[in-house]
């Protein structure tokens, strides 16, 4: 694993606390049960977040946004993490929060799925993309 990694330490701590939720819940749920039990764990681990709050849309240079949507979460002001609660991700799914990345002057997102047998999550990386 590359020790390099772009915030490596915050996405490790939720990546973890994604696991544990998964590990007790197990999956069947809808999104927002493991969106309210993420942000349980998530302040256990000491993480700051906004959960489901406006986020501004950017478009290209523009100082000023054009729109907004509500991301699941955003840690330490660094981390997006987008929550899913379906049997597979799709293709879709990753444009989607690379779009929001691009969108949000973000540079990583994490893309968990608490749907499968199995917790499934893509770590993304803006940068990387350009």
């Amino acid at each position: 694993m590359n020790n390099d990694l772009l915030f490596k330490d915050i996405t490790e701590k939720i990546i973890g606390a994604s696991f544990e939720v998964h590990r007790f819940l197990g999956n069947g749920f809808q999104e927002v049960i493991y969106q309210r039990a993420l942000a349980y764990e998530l302040q256990k681990a000491n993480l700051q977040f906004v959960r489901e709050i406006e986020q501004d849309i950017y478009y290209k240079d523009l100082e000023k946004p054009i729109g907004t949507r509500r991301a699941d979460f955003v840690v330490e002001n660094k981390i997006l993490v987008e929550l899913k609660a379906i049997i597979q991700l799709e293709d879709v799914h990753l444009a989607q929060v690379l779009n929001y990345l691009k969108a949000y002057r973000l540079e990583v997102g994490l893309l968990i799925n608490f749907g499968s047998k199995s917790l499934t999550f893509k770590r993304l990386v803006l940068s990387q993309r350009q």
